[in-house]
C-alpha cells in the first residue's frame, strides 16, 4: 500500500510512520512542514529505508500537494498534520486555523481531484484517514463518556480549530462521496514527545529537580493512549474501517491530572534515585494558576472500534508510563537539546491581553 502520509515527523505521525514501514509491501510519502515540534531522530530509523521519502512543506501550499499526488500516485492519505498545543492556541490562534482548518480544506480538495480521476477500482480502494481529538467534544461532567454521536462542543480554539477540519472531512464525503474515516483519539503519551506537554515536561524537570507546575488543583481528568497503540488503531482504522464512520481511540485509562504527576514523581525517585536528602519529587508539585477554559474530564468509549475492527490498547497506563518514563532518562541529548534551541519549558496559554492582527 502507498501512504502518502502529512505531519509524519511530529509524534503521533511520527509513531505512525516507524509502525507502517515494519509492515510488508507498504511505502510512504511523508509530507511535513518540519515546526517547531517536529521530532528530531523520531524518524532515524525508517531514513534511508526503500520504500521510504519525506518531503518537506506545507500542506497548505495546494500546488506541492498537487504534485505529490500526481508523483506518488498514493493509494491512502493518513491526514495528521495539524497543530496541536492548547496552551499555544489560546497565545496565537491564528495560525492553528491555517494549519488545522485551512490545511484540512487543501488536503481534501487535492485528494478529491486526484481521487476522482482515478479507476474506479481504484477509486474503490482509496481511503483518506483524517485524524482528530476527544477535545471536539467539549467537557464531561464526573460520568459518562464521549462516543462516536457525542455532539461537538469544543472550548479552547485548538479544538474549535479541529472540530472545524472534521465538519470538513465529513462533508466532503456526504457531499462528494470522498472515502473519507476519521479518528478521534485520546491523550497520546509516549517516547519523542515535544517537551511542552504534561507528561514529558512533568519527567523533565522531576529529573532536574525544577517545579512541577499543576494547573489549578489538578483534577482535570485525560484518558492516556499510549502513542503506538495509537500508531495499530490507526493501520487497523485505514484497512478495516469504513468509510463515512467515525471512531474514537481510546487507552481506557483515566487519570487524574495529579495523579498523573504523582505517578511520575514515583517512577523518577526509583529509576534515578530520590532527590538530595532523600527527598521525593512529590515535594515538588506547585499548583499554579488554572488554564483559561480548561476542560474538566475527557472520557473515550472505545467499543465500536473494539467491536468493529478487533481493536484494544496493548499498554496499560501503568505500563506505558513506565516506558515512557525510562525512555526521556535515556534521551537526555533529545531532550536537552530541545530545550536549548526551541522551548526552555516556559508557561504558556495565560490569555493576558490576547490580540492578533
Amino acid at each position: 500500500m502507498r501512504l502518502l502520509v502529512t505531519g509524519g515527523a511530529g509524534f503521533i505521525g511520527s509513531a505512525f510512520v516507524r509502525y507502517t514501514m515494519t509492515l510488508p509491501g507498504v511505502t510512504v510519502l511523508n509530507l511535513d512542514k518540519l515546526t517547531y515540534a517536529a521530532a528530531p531522530g523520531a524518524l532515524d530509523a525508517v531514513e534511508g529505508l526503500e520504500g521510504y521519502a519525506f518531503e518537506q512543506l506545507d500542506v497548505v501550499d495546494r500546488s506541492r500537494v498537487r504534485q505529490a499526488f500526481a508523483t506518488f500516485q498514493p493509494q491512502a492519505v493518513v491526514h495528521l498534520a495539524a497543530e496541536s498545543h492548547v496552551d499555544r492556541s489560546i497565545d496565537g490562534p491564528a495560525v492553528f486555523v491555517q494549519s488545522n482548518v485551512v490545511g484540512t480544506y487543501a488536503m481534501l480538495e487535492e485528494a478529491l481531484a486526484y481521487w476522482q480521476a482515478l479507476p474506479e477500482a481504484d477509486r474503490d480502494a482509496f481511503r483518506f484517514l483524517h485524524v482528530s481529538t476527544d477535545e471536539v467534544y467539549g467537557s464531561l461532567g464526573r460520568r459518562g463518556r464521549f462516543n462516536e454521536k457525542t455532539p461537538y462542543r469544543p472550548n479552547s480554539p485548538y479544538a474549535a480549530s479541529k472540530a472545524a477540519a472534521d465538519h470538513l472531512a465529513r462533508a466532503w464525503h456526504q457531499t462528494y462521496g470522498l472515502p473519507v474515516i476519521t479518528g478521534n483519539c485520546s491523550n497520546n503519551y509516549g517516547p519523542y514527545q515535544f517537551p511542552e506537554k504534561l507528561i514529558p515536561l512533568m519527567t523533565i524537570n522531576a529529573l532536574e529537580g525544577k517545579p512541577l507546575p499543576v494547573y489549578g488543583k489538578g483534577e482535570n481528568v485525560r484518558d492516556w493512549l499510549y502513542v503506538d497503540d495509537h500508531a495499530d488503531a490507526l493501520w487497523a482504522l485505514l484497512t478495516k474501517g469504513r468509510p463515512g464512520e467515525v471512531y474514537n481511540i481510546g487507552g481506557e485509562s483515566e487519570r487524574r491530572n495529579i495523579e498523573v504527576v504523582e505517578a511520575l514523581c514515583n517512577l523518577v525517585d526509583e529509576i534515578a534515585g530520590p532527590l538530595p536528602a532523600h527527598r521525593s519529587r512529590r515535594e515538588l508539585i506547585a499548583f499554579v494558576a488554572d488554564r483559561p477554559g480548561h476542560d474538566l474530564r475527557y472520557a473515550m468509549d472505545a467499543t465500536k472500534i473494539r467491536r468493529d475492527l478487533g481493536w484494544r490498547p496493548q499498554e496499560t497506563f501503568d505500563s506505558g508510563l513506565r516506558r515512557t518514563v525510562q525512555w526521556y532518562l535515556e534521551h537526555e541529548d533529545w531532550w536537552r537539546a530541545i530545550l536549548s534551541e526551541r522551548y526552555s519549558g516556559e508557561r504558556l496559554g495565560l490569555a493576558q491581553d490576547h490580540t492578533e492582527p
